[in-house]
């Protein structure tokens, strides 16, 4: 309840406290405004931007047995996390999304790569892979949304 130049009776004023009813009592009408914009922003949902973090090319294609399909692939722009989303772009036109399952440079498993170097991707739940698909790395990051 937001009340402007008003006072509650001892009352309304226990009820309000006995029933845990947020009452609000204003003397300047700028901090009542402001005070109901940040309440209501603390309502909206939050926004959710994409940054794309890097993006590799594949250049050959590997099959193993306890692997799977390994992409092998250097990163052109950027650089490739194993902890960020990827998409598999396929003559410009995205044909899949998901998580980065495996990252390794030569034989060792590693966290992330930069360009210009090369390393093996393997993708969550995907096989089909093909040579001259671009794999993009991305981070989801969330902004609380304000009221103008």
């Amino acid at each position: 309840i937001i009340g402007f130049h008003v006072k509650p009776d001892a009352k309304a004023a226990e009820l309000g406290a006995k029933e845990k009813v947020d009452v609000r009592l204003y003397e300047i009408i700028y901090e009542a405004v402001a005070d109901v914009k940040n309440a209501m922003s603390g309502l909206l949902k939050p926004e959710i931007r994409e940054t794309v973090i890097g993006s590799a090319e594949v250049r050959q294609v590997f099959t193993t047995t306890k692997s799977g399909t390994i992409a092998g692939c250097k990163v052109v722009s950027g650089a490739i996390q194993r902890s960020a989303r990827a998409r598999l772009m396929r003559e410009g036109a995205a044909v899949w999304e998901g998580r980065i399952e495996s990252l390794r440079r030569f034989k060792d498993d590693v966290r992330e790569v930069a360009a210009p170097l090369e390393c093996g991707i393997g993708l969550e739940g995907r096989d089909d892979v093909k040579v001259g698909d671009v794999i993009e790395a991305f981070v989801l990051e969330e902004f609380a949304r304000r009221l103008s």
